[in-house]
């Protein structure tokens, strides 16, 4: 079967022809793929895929579609979003690009650097769009971050992603889990990749920190699952102020003009420092949501998505750098 971009896209009329949709793998993060795709009004979610085949008949009736086999799914669909454990993605993406579809898969792209590169290539020969899940490019925090630097001089960025351990199966460690998403992160909004990495870790993979040098910019990232509260923030250092984004909250702060002052108290002068701080807008919304209909919209459109599989695949390198240097002791700073 082959099915490009420009297929079942637009029809004669004035509204879009409906694209035919699927969700291979649908425990937590999947069932919200099938949800989002059962809300679209542009999308017919066809068929769902798990091989716990009761769950998968459970997600499809609570989104209106039907448990299917992977052979039948991908003979039916334009799209599919992967969201299935690190380790299968290579295999299921490699089926679906066989069939010519367009795939989101979550991140990471896949489990080693050799299958990623492979399944860039099969892309490209295959004229199928590969989008990689890297959800925080699309909280509507990062887009007000990225939108105030565009004229600073970034300094420094500092990256926490800390929580308690997680009960679910097949789990990696958590730089491949959820350092991750703040390598992506940094990376697009500096629009390079490291050139030094230093890393350390905890023997289970439950903690990692890395310092990375992008050029002029020092970023610092700490992934953890061994700490009682959850914070996911990203905090800008730039010559000019300081910049906190709470992913959690979709909030920014940016904090301005730090000045000193002294205040008496029963006599005795004490110091400390005020500062302007300003909350510019964000407007919120659910970036699963705007990951999906990115990946929509790239394709009606036949444009670039918003993070492509070479973006997907330059996380990974880092990741898997910043892994062997945790393996290795982490004493090492690399050059790439």
């Amino acid at each position: 079967m082959t099915r490009h971009r420009s297929e079942a896209v637009v029809n004669d009329g004035e509204e879009p022809s409906k694209l035919r949709a699927g969700v291979i793998g649908v425990g937590a993060m999947g069932a919200n793929h099938a949800r989002i795709y059962s809300e679209c009004r542009d999308i017919d979610l066809v068929g769902v895929v798990d091989l716990d085949h009761e769950l998968a008949m459970d997600v499809a009736k609570q989104y209106g579609t039907t448990a299917v086999q992977l052979a039948d799914l991908v003979e039916s669909c334009d799209l599919v979003s992967v969201a299935v454990p690190t380790f299968a993605h290579a295999d299921t993406v490699r089926t679906c690009l066989e069939a010519e579809i367009h795939v989101l898969v979550e991140k990471p792209l896949t489990e080693s650097l050799e299958e990623g590169r492979a399944l860039c290539r099969q892309a490209n020969e295959a004229n199928a769009l590969l989008q990689v899940g890297h959800v925080e490019r699309f909280n509507p925090a990062v887009d007000t971050a990225a939108a105030i630097i565009e004229d600073l001089e970034v300094i420094a960025i500092d990256a926490q992603r800390l929580g308690p351990p997680v009960d679910r199966p097949d789990l990696d460690g958590v730089v491949l889990d959820l350092m991750i998403h703040d390598i992506d992160v940094i990376g697009s909004l500096l629009g390079s990749n490291p050139t030094k990495i230093a890393a350390q870790g905890t023997g289970d993979g439950q903690y990692a920190t890395a310092t990375m040098h992008y050029d002029d910019v020092i970023a610092s990232v700490t992934a953890s699952r061994r700490t009682q509260k959850k914070v996911r923030t990203l905090t800008i250092t730039t010559s000019e102020c300081l910049i906190e984004v709470d992913y959690l909250e979709q909030s920014v702060l940016i904090h301005r003009d730090s000045y000193p002052e002294y205040v008496t108290d029963d006599g005795t002068n004490r110091y400390r420092h005020e500062s302007v701080i300003e909350r510019p807008r964000v407007h919120n919304g659910e970036p699963l949501k705007r990951e999906i209909r990115s990946f929509i919209d790239a394709i009606r459109t036949g444009s670039e998505p918003a993070v492509t599989a070479t973006d997907g695949l330059e996380a990974l390198e880092t990741v898997t750098e910043i892994e062997r240097l945790i393996d290795d002791g982490g004493q090492e700073v690399i050059v790439r």
